[in-house]
């Protein structure tokens, strides 16, 4: 019993000082584990056109590992398999929007080149990405951020359809019959 007293005390004391101490950008919105495994947003598809204008402006290439978190029907990977020949990853909270997404996957005949994982993309872990596509609200963008910081390499490219990453200002912007398109670069990893 002592000891837990010991333990809680010195925790007790630390907090205030850790909490003064700088933090990137990056690390200011934690992203906290979910409790509960409901969507975030509600599905609103992404227009053809705008999916295209965003596998451009990522430059998306033979080689790529693309991963499209939140990806609802998933029409983005398998729009950059049967484009650009890449392997990509869909992850979404909703099994119904992961299961419409594999019979599309199977309809293009892109299955050996896409998976669809039924997860909280707080926990997903999406290491191997070098384009990541997002489509959520402003503030889960900015929730997610350390996340991408995180887990992607110098290099690996984000785009946003419509929403912005707060303080984190994209490398390119660009405007679709009113959407606009976010592009950000992940930079090298500070020594």
């Amino acid at each position: 019993m002592r000891t837990l007293i010991s333990i809680t005390a010195a925790l007790i004391a630390a907090a205030p000082a850790a909490a003064l101490e700088p933090q990137p950008l990056y690390q200011l919105a934690q992203a906290q584990p979910r409790r509960n495994q409901a969507p975030d947003v509600i599905f609103v598809p992404t227009p053809q056109e705008v999916v295209d204008e965003m596998l451009r402006l990522a430059n998306v290439k033979k080689g790529d590992v693309l991963y499209d978190l939140g990806s609802g029907d998933g029409r983005i990977p398998v729009t950059a398999a049967k484009k650009f020949g890449v392997r990509a990853v869909g992850i979404d909270i909703d099994p119904e929007r992961v299961q419409e997404a594999n019979e599309n996957a199977k309809r293009n005949r892109v299955t050996s080149l896409v998976k669809f994982r039924n997860e909280d993309l707080f926990q997903a872990d999406f290491h191997e990405a070098t384009v990541v596509t997002l489509y959520l609200l402003p503030d889960l963008n900015v929730k997610l951020m350390p996340r991408l910081m995180e887990q992607l390499k110098p290099g690996s490219r984000i785009v946003s359809h419509q929403f912005d990453m707060g303080k984190w200002k994209p490398d390119k912007k660009v405007e679709l019959n009113g959407r606009t398109i976010y592009l950000w670069t992940i930079p090298a990893k500070k020594q």
